[in-house]
């Protein structure tokens, strides 16, 4: 028993050194076949050459447009308030929300009953002043000659006076008839006296009515503008806008009715940077007048207008940065105050700018160049302005071909295979060429992506999709062919 129980035991340990060796064997025939097939097994590795698009750079004068947002606002707006109170009687026909009126248009009318009787009265008081300036003026008349006929008698006295002296010198003449002269000549020196206090009187009366006919007249132009006062019209072509009124309605007065707005006055206020704003002034700090361009987006629909800057704000509001810049449009069609609207500014042209894509831009501002033997350079340039997916450079990089999206197997040093748009479309755009495999061919050509442990998944899934088609690209089969020495 003892002799089976070793020779079970030798048997068992010689299994078990036999399956040893087996195991070791296969490890190191597997680590064999990798090391063949990473080191012995294929091409020597090539430099890798990618792929990329380039374009040339081409230094000319460029205007650059800066973009910012604001607001259309109406130039010539005009609140339409009820100069006096009273109920309306009278509504125009476009006297509504949106309504088109026409310059000195009769918007509204408020009762003029009570204006148009103060106007009568006042006319009639006018009436009465001229009637009173006429009569003293006959009166002044009538005087004057009043007054030249006591003159007259005045003169005659002094004749009668002057002859009863002589008489008397001449011994034939009585001196009570001397003194009755003198007598009669005073009463008609005290009559000449009358006679100019009523002249007198007569051009005060008519410088009192020369005083109320002035005091009528005024009167009766307050009257007028009174009656004119109960019609509010329209001081310009627009439309109407916050209607707050309706006929038979009771308005006080300065009372807000309405809002009266010109469609074809419109300007747009829009605020930039300091930086900006500086962009647009000209040597002594003006503003340049440049021309924008506002853009409202509706729904798929643009709509644009020119325009030209003419007015900044001349301070900085509370809590705000920047400076408020409007501009005038010159024909905003469709554009309603209130909008908000994108503005294009057109700054002063740039002499020697370069037009570059964003993508072609390092944050170090640099760009890739295509060099000699197709490899890249690194070149410094200095940012102009920022245009939207554009970037306005200068630097030595005119006439040169400038890699248009970097990433990051691109640098200084890769050799890539450029791509130029416009370049070559026949070739870029011709089909590869395709062939058709035997069964056989297509299976061993599988067989060579299966056994292929460095490529990705993905690519692999790839290729074995593309082996299964009737027609496949001869490029592919050429690749495959070298690969697997054949």
């Amino acid at each position: 028993m003892r002799f089976l129980g070793r020779s079970l035991a030798a048997l068992f340990l010689l299994a078990l050194t036999a399956g040893l060796l087996a195991w070791a064997g296969q490890i190191t025939l597997a680590a064999l076949e990798d090391r063949r097939s990473r080191d012995g097994g294929g091409p020597p590795a090539r430099e890798r050459v990618l792929a990329a698009n380039v374009i040339a750079a081409e230094a000319r004068e460029i205007v650059p447009v800066l973009t910012a947002f604001g607001e259309v606002r109406a130039r010539r707006v005009l609140e339409l308030r009820a100069p006096v109170a009273g109920r309306v009687v009278e509504l125009a026909p476009g006297f509504e929300e949106g309504g088109t009126v026409a310059a000195d248009q009769v918007l509204l009318q408020v009762d003029p009953s009570a204006a148009e009787a103060a106007l009568a009265v006042t006319r009639a008081d006018l009436s009465g002043a001229e009637a009173e300036i006429r009569d003293a003026a006959r009166g002044l008349d009538l005087a004057q000659a009043e007054l030249a006929g006591a003159e007259a008698q005045r003169d005659l006295q002094r004749t009668a006076l002057q002859r009863q002296q002589d008489l008397l010198e001449r011994g034939v003449g009585a001196s009570a008839a001397v003194e009755a002269a003198e007598l009669a000549l005073s009463a008609a020196e005290q009559t000449i006296l009358t006679r100019r206090g009523a002249v007198a009187a007569a051009q005060t009366r008519i410088d009192s009515a020369a005083l109320a006919l002035d005091r009528a007249r005024i009167a009766l132009r307050e009257a007028e503008r009174d009656v004119a006062d109960r019609s509010l019209r329209a001081a310009f072509a627009g439309q109407l806008s916050d209607v707050s009124v309706l006929r038979g309605g009771l308005v006080s007065a300065n009372e807000q009715v309405a809002t009266l707005i010109d469609p074809t006055a419109l300007e747009v206020a829009f605020r930039l940077s300091a930086a900006q704003h500086a962009r647009l002034l000209d040597e002594r700090g003006a503003l340049i007048g440049a021309p924008i361009r506002a853009i409202l987006d509706v729904q798929g629909l643009t709509l644009e207008a020119a325009g030209t800057v003419t007015r900044e704000s001349p301070a900085v509001g509370t809590g705000q940065t920047g400076r408020l810049v409007f501009a005038q449009l010159a024909d905003p069609q469709g554009f309603r105050p209130g909008d908000f609207v994108r503005v294009a500014v057109e700054e002063p042209p740039l002499a020697a700018a370069i037009r570059l894509p964003s993508t072609a831009l390092s944050p170090q501002m640099t760009v890739l160049v295509l060099g000699e033997e197709e490899r890249l350079e690194e070149v410094p340039v200095t940012v102009l302005r920022r245009q939207g997916d554009d970037v306005l450079v200068a630097g030595p990089l005119d006439g040169r071909e400038v890699v248009a999206e970097r990433g990051p197997a691109l640098g200084e040093g890769i050799r890539i295979r450029p791509l130029r748009p416009g370049a070559d479309a026949d070739s870029a755009a011709e089909a590869p060429r395709m062939i058709t495999i035997d069964p056989a061919t297509r299976a061993r050509l599988k067989a060579v992506v299966e056994g292929n442990s460095r490529l990705p998944g993905d690519v692999k899934a790839r290729m074995l999709a593309r082996l299964d088609e009737d027609e496949v690209p001869a490029e592919m089969i050429a690749r495959l062919e070298a690969r697997s020495g054949g």
